[in-house]
């Protein structure tokens, strides 16, 4: 009987004292949140009236800690960009720590960050975190006279039960009257025809696409491999960039003539 009364304060001091997780998608978020909102209002200040937007496009930092951390140092030794997307995949298994480990890597960014939801973000409880710690799946902000809409397009991860792409999110983005930006810029984890996307609206996928004013081109992860491939061939460049274990980001310039790209080593 001892026996037991001691095994039991013991698991009650370990449960008052916080000392382990009884689960690793519990939930419980320390720390900042509702980081794309508030870097996206930097974002927007900061850019306000620039003609000429330089960007860093990483993506599918998943369990790469060491070299999420060198990317971050490759970035920050720079003093060109105006900010950084995160093509999603911060997480490997979607739990908790995952999300919270990889918000405090890229906090250390001295330019502002906005990351979108991959599809190891989506298993168990992980949009709910995601949501929590960056924002909604869905997003949009302004850089100067640019628009940029990222999108969820995991849709394997949801059976295909859900809207994803969210066409009527899309829609209302094209007809947002908040500004008169000049040129678009789409983001996304999965592009059409990789096997999260639902393919059987790529064609509408496309034809939404090409509506926005002054489409430029399209960026994904999800493959973890570089590419740059017109998919529709309508002009229209999905630029694939490679899981951060390779060591590799693209930087976009974007000026009121045309845009180009580089390939970052590190």
């Amino acid at each position: 009987m001892k026996k037991i009364v001691l095994l039991v304060s013991f698991c009650f001091v370990l449960e008052s004292c916080d000392l382990f997780e009884y689960s690793p998608y519990d939930g419980k978020i320390t720390g900042e949140r509702n980081i794309n909102s508030k870097n996206i209002s930097r974002i927007e200040e900061s850019c306000e009236g620039k003609k000429v937007i330089r960007f860093a496009f990483i993506s599918d930092t998943q369990r790469w800690y060491d070299e999420t951390q060198a990317c971050v140092q490759s970035i920050n030794n720079r003093d060109d960009l105006d900010f950084v997307i995160h093509g999603g995949d911060l997480t490997d298994f979607g739990a908790t720590n995952e999300f919270k480990w990889q918000r405090d890597i890229l906090n250390a960014l001295t330019i502002p960050y906005v990351a979108l939801l991959g599809n190891h973000d989506c298993l168990a409880n992980g949009q709910q975190v995601f949501e929590s710690i960056f924002g909604s799946s869905n997003f949009s902000f302004l850089a100067g006279n640019m628009k940029f809409v990222c999108l969820n397009t995991n849709a394997l991860e949801y059976d295909y039960s859900q809207a994803v792409p969210d066409y009527q999110y899309i829609e209302n983005e094209l007809n947002d009257s908040r500004s008169q930006y000049e040129k678009t810029v789409v983001a996304m984890h999965a592009r059409p025809f990789s096997e999260q996307f639902n393919n059987n609206t790529s064609g509408l996928f496309q034809y939404y696409t090409k509506q926005f004013r002054g489409m430029q081109f399209c960026l994904n992860g999800h493959e973890h491999q570089l590419h740059q491939v017109d998919l529709f061939n309508d002009g229209i460049v999905y630029y694939g960039v490679s899981n951060i274990d390779k060591h590799r980001y693209y930087i976009f310039t974007i000026t009121n003539e045309s845009y180009n790209y580089e390939v970052v080593s590190f």
